[in-house]
């Protein structure tokens, strides 16, 4: 870390080297920011200038659901970054503001709900049954990312989303150039444009044979004249590439944090009622992401803890360092299984709010539920240090977790 400093400027610039982390250690950088300097201005490795960090829970609530501070004001601005590109198409609902970002929303919200969700849930239980049923065949030692992380989520959403099996491996092959700091923009953009076009024939198929699935959801909406036919394409694929990839990764982050954990697995297996609670706190503890995402831009001048953030300025916003507030959790670096109350932000907050949290929770609750009901021995295969991890990762996850039985 360095810090460029004028005798003038109560603010300096701290460049923020973004490091690959082991396991599920927090940044050292965010956590030094939330205990010492929770308002700060920082640069990342990519992108221009610099941009304001606010790092506390209520700060970060506040500039999350705040109108003053604008996602769509970022488009077409180099800001400071994590990734050499931006992460949706210029059309995504991750670029809008109400009243825009409502409409897009509305589109798609139908598919999300609690009903909705409730008809996947016996096919993805059966999905994850039957990729377990192939993994005890096999034997162990295993790897879970090969035999669940990977392939149940991505089956979930693409089931959803109407992606035929035969073009599921490609998908995966995409999402996982996209959402990486380690490609490069050029094979980023190549990725994107591929998935796009991919979207764009979808859509125009179910405008042809309808079918009740998201794709054709987008369909009817773009024929309804509700979204133009890039605005659908934009929202397929942030659907597609977010809800396989951030899933995988985090669900393969909380069974990892119970094998290393092993009197909170042994208490999930003695108390199974209690897991949807322990989901909430594994959500909360473990830092889930690299960095920071996507930045906003103060439309005018706005005061945050004291701090004026002038019109035009970038601000970055952390829902990890939300999440370890000692303000609002008490030791906040421990996970622990009997905090009732977790009302944490991984999903984010205000209009931006993840429409696939539901979606997220069931597939984590199918995957430890399943885990732990049929392998009470479950334990790592390798030593903690030799489990591999993502490297150049916007969403942290382990590349290999080795378990035996």
């Amino acid at each position: 870390m360095t810090t460029t400093e004028s005798a003038q400027e109560p603010f300096p610039v701290r460049f923020w080297d973004v490091r690959d982390l082991r396991g599920l250690d927090f940044d050292p950088f965010m956590a030094e920011r939330l205990r010492d300097e929770p308002i700060s201005r920082v640069k990342l490795p990519n992108g221009e200038g610099h941009a304001w960090f606010v790092t506390r829970y209520e700060d970060v609530k506040f500039v999350t659901s705040d109108p003053r501070f604008s996602r769509q004001a970022v488009l077409g601005r180099p800001i400071t970054r994590l990734a050499p590109h931006f992460i949706p198409l210029d059309e995504a609902v991750g670029f809008a503001d109400p009243p825009e970002h409502t409409r897009l929303r509305k589109a798609v919200a139908r598919s999300f709900t609690t009903r909705s969700l409730d008809r996947l849930r016996p096919g993805a239980q059966r999905a994850a049954d039957e990729l377990l049923d192939e993994m005890e065949q096999e034997g162990p030692p295993a790897d879970l990312m090969e035999h669940l992380h990977g392939p149940l989520p991505l089956a979930v959403i693409s089931d959803l989303m109407g992606v035929p099996q035969v073009d599921r491996r490609q998908m995966a092959l995409w999402t996982n150039v996209i959402l990486s700091a380690g490609y490069g923009r050029e094979a980023s953009e190549r990725a994107k444009n591929g998935m796009a076009k991919y979207f764009t024939d979808l859509l125009a198929q179910r405008l042809a044979e309808p079918q009740e699935d998201l794709a054709g959801e987008l369909a009817d909406a773009t024929a309804q004249g509700g979204l133009s036919t890039e605005e659908a394409v934009a929202i397929a694929l942030l659907i597609q590439a977010s809800a396989a990839h951030a899933v995988r990764n985090n669900s393969a982050n909380m069974v990892y944090a119970l094998l290393t954990h092993p009197e909170q697995t042994a208490r999930l297996r003695a108390e199974p009622e209690l897991l949807p609670q322990a989901i909430e706190e594994l959500l909360r503890f473990i830092p889930h992401r690299s960095a920071v995402g996507l930045a906003r831009i103060a439309t005018e001048d706005v005061e945050v803890a004291g701090v004026t953030i002038k019109a035009g300025e970038v601000v970055h916003s952390s829902y990890l360092t939300a999440n370890r507030d000692p303000e609002v959790f008490d030791r906040p670096d421990e996970l622990d299984f009997d905090r009732e109350h977790v009302p944490h932000l991984s999903f984010g907050h205000g209009p931006h709010f993840c429409l696939g949290s539901m979606l997220a929770r069931l597939e984590s609750e199918i995957i430890l539920s399943s885990l732990l009901r049929r392998f009470p021995e479950l334990r790592l295969a390798e030593p903690v240090e030799k489990v591999r991890w993502q490297r150049n990762a916007l969403i942290r996850g382990p590349e290999n977790l080795p378990v035996t039985w």
